[in-house]
């Protein structure tokens, strides 16, 4: 899908230094139309109560019902568009009772509901009904005779569609429904732009009425029986999502813990993340994420980066189709010297929107560097080099005459002290990787990295009473802007080198350790995880994106940068939050929730309306902080891994297999003294705790 729908998380600005996709067109509400449940018109419907299922390109979002009544974004969806808005059953003429609707998969929901029938003796319903629908069109609705006598139900489904883009159903303008025609054993309908959606019926239906977009039958059910109605949605072929084709770019890895959560945590991270994939339409055979559903589909290769870098742990080879995937965009940019092309995002209320592209850019020799430590096979490493190359050609031109990273933008040109740990870390792996490679190149970087931390420790740190902090960024004048919040955590995320070490970042000792006390401390911490802004810093909101949400990418980031660094106190303390959030949103966290304290009387954080559920970023980051528990640090071309384990042991003993470590099996175990021992390891590769 190539849809990306401007949402409070994903705010388009006219001036932009590279070229921003835009979303499909919305049509016009019609003078007088009253907008969809859910959303005032360009205002997206709330998303926080639907059940969503994913299979790339397939989507499906239903109300709690199950019934799909087609407001707000309720409906079945392929490749952006909605295919059918509607599906209303009932049964005996009226709609069942709904008791249950729930999440069984990343792209499956289940609805069941009861209906009394004219005959039941008391208040017991005679009939259950059953719905199982899937994001890959497919639903299949099964009524069961609960009762000691047969039963004839007339049993009818009324359907619709309009056809609409995603687009224009987030901006609540998504069009009337359109005539139906009676299509084989459905129907079907056609938009004047020539899309078209089909819904076909096994058992066929004993009526067809087109006018009214009924289809309608008499089902004789024996005493104890069922009879099942399956239904099929698509546009004229079959559904094939990438994540239920594309192999094992993402293996069935398990975590067993003495904290249960954890193993739940991680297989529903991995049920999303396989109903996010998609493919390179150029170039099927690669995959990678797209950055979340339903607004965030579109291109956004710094999202799928960090998810591909944090997912290293289960392999490279979503790593590899998503490096190629995004080397392939760089074709596209406007020059040689330009970055990967990707949209602005929203900073918050102190900052210029922020360039993707810009963020991707730097990612990418980081992410190359790392893949190349847990085994990417050389012919691919050799392949993606020259990308890598390439950003840092643009890294160099970005420098200003101090070595920091100037980005460009509509408020003038800005210094963000989160960039330039993006283009420290784009220098200290990408010299390692060009020494390792034998290209040219490597002692340049680390003589730039180098001056990129005497400037950032001499430009960026503000001292205070309560012992100092970085500013957030510089302004174009030079001033430092001091405000406080989350994205202190990149500056804890150094990135890793050979032989187990990671790389030195642009703080010093007793700066690190400021810095991880303001991360573990109450002004960014929610109790649930951390804050984009901090609680007093102004502007603060607890549901802006930058400006006080929780970020789930963001505290997965400060959680293993807090391990690595040594400060487990505050990183188990960020990592209990953040379970305990996974476990309110039944272990499917979104992108972001409010950052609202938590207190005793609060059961479970509250939920953002418009936040992606499931996000790459956000499911990626549950594999990040688990695989950050047990500290596994390979290097792969010197047959090394070390184990590094967090000592603490948080969520107590804790085992990971599934894992892969020079393209093998590997599985490690923690007990609950934090001692770390490996149990399944490639032959040949040397280990060491």
């Amino acid at each position: 899908m190539d849809l990306t729908v401007p949402t409070p998380t994903t705010r388009r600005v006219p001036t932009a230094p590279v070229r921003t996709p835009r979303g499909p067109a919305g049509q016009l509400s019609p003078p007088g139309r009253v907008p969809p449940h859910g959303g005032r018109p360009g205002e997206p419907p709330p998303l926080h109560h639907a059940l969503v299922g994913v299979a790339l390109p397939g989507l499906v979002v239903s109300a709690e019902h199950g019934q799909l009544t087609g407001r707000g974004l309720e409906g079945v969806y392929r490749s952006g568009r909605r295919l059918l808005s509607r599906c209303r059953l009932r049964v005996l003429g009226r709609e069942p009772l709904p008791v249950q609707g729930r999440q069984v998969s990343a792209g499956l929901a289940r609805f069941v509901a009861v209906v009394r029938t004219p005959a039941d003796p008391g208040p017991d319903p005679g009939v259950v009904v059953e719905r199982s629908r899937d994001a890959d069109g497919s639903e299949r609705i099964t009524l069961r005779n609960t009762t000691g006598r047969p039963l004839r139900l007339p049993v009818e489904l009324a359907l619709g569609t309009d056809l609409a883009a995603l687009g224009a159903i987030a901006s609540a303008r998504p069009g009337p429904e359109l005539p139906a025609a009676v299509h084989g054993s459905g129907l079907g309908w056609t938009a004047p732009d020539g899309a078209r959606a089909v819904v076909t019926a096994d058992p066929p239906p004993e009526d067809a009425l087109a006018s009214a977009g009924l289809l309608r039958w008499e089902l004789d059910i024996a005493p104890g029986a069922a009879r099942t109605i399956d239904l099929s949605v698509h546009a004229g072929r079959p559904l094939r999502p990438a994540g239920r084709t594309g192999g094992r770019h993402l293996p069935d890895a398990r975590a067993e813990a003495d904290d249960p959560r954890a193993g739940r945590l991680l297989r529903t991270a991995l049920d999303d993340l396989r109903g996010l994939l998609v493919r390179d339409p150029a170039h099927p055979a690669d995959l990678h994420l797209a950055a979340g559903v339903p607004w965030r589909t579109g291109p956004a290769p710094a999202e799928a980066l960090w998810a591909a870098r944090m997912l290293l742990p289960l392999g490279t080879r979503l790593a590899a189709g998503t490096l190629r995937h995004v080397a392939r965009s760089l074709r596209t940019a406007p020059g040689p010297g330009a970055p990967v092309p990707g949209p602005l995002r929203d900073a918050g209320p102190h900052l210029p929107p922020a360039c993707t592209g810009v963020e991707a850019t730097l990612a990418f020799p980081a992410v190359l560097a790392e893949a190349r430590l847990w085994g990417l096979p050389e012919q691919d490493l050799t392949a993606l080099l020259p990308a890598a190359e390439r950003c840092l050609d643009w890294l160099r031109t970005a420098l200003d005459d101090d070595g920091l990273v100037v980005e460009p933008g509509p408020a003038g040109p800005v210094r963000r002290a989160e960039s330039q740990a993006h283009g420290h870390r784009a220098a200290v792996l990408g010299a390692a990787l060009l020494e390792a490679c034998g290209r040219p190149g490597a002692e340049e970087w680390r003589d730039r990295a180098e001056a990129m931390r005497h400037r950032f420790r001499d430009g960026f740190w503000l001292d205070d009473p309560a012992g100092g902090r970085p500013a957030a960024a510089l302004a174009a004048d030079g001033r430092p802007l001091p405000h406080l919040g989350g994205g202190l955590a990149h500056l804890l995320d150094t990135g890793l080198l050979g032989a187990g070490r990671h790389a030195c970042g642009l703080l010093d000792g007793g700066r690190v350790e400021q810095v991880a006390r303001l991360l573990g401390g109450p002004a960014l911490g929610s109790g649930w995880g951390l804050r984009g802004l901090a609680a007093k810093e102004p502007g603060h909101s607890p549901f802006g994106h930058r400006a006080g949400a929780v970020r789930v990418h963001e505290t997965a980031v400060a959680v293993s940068g807090l391990a690595a660094a040594g400060f487990e106190e505050e990183a188990s303390g960020l990592l209990r939050g953040l379970l305990d959030a996974a476990e309110a949103f039944a272990y499917r966290l979104p992108e972001m929730f409010a950052g609202e304290q938590r207190t005793e009387d609060a059961a479970a954080p509250v939920p953002h309306p418009w936040a992606c559920r499931p996000a790459a970023v956000a499911a990626a980051g549950a594999v990040h902080v688990l695989a950050a528990l047990v500290g596994v640090r390979p290097d792969a071309p010197a047959r090394t891994v070390a184990v590094q384990p967090v000592r603490c042991a948080p969520l107590g003993a804790i085992r990971l297999s599934g894992l892969a470590v020079a393209e093998e099996p590997f599985a490690v175990r923690v007990s609950r003294l934090g001692l770390g021992m490996v149990e399944e390891a490639a032959a040949g590769l040397q280990l060491g705790v």
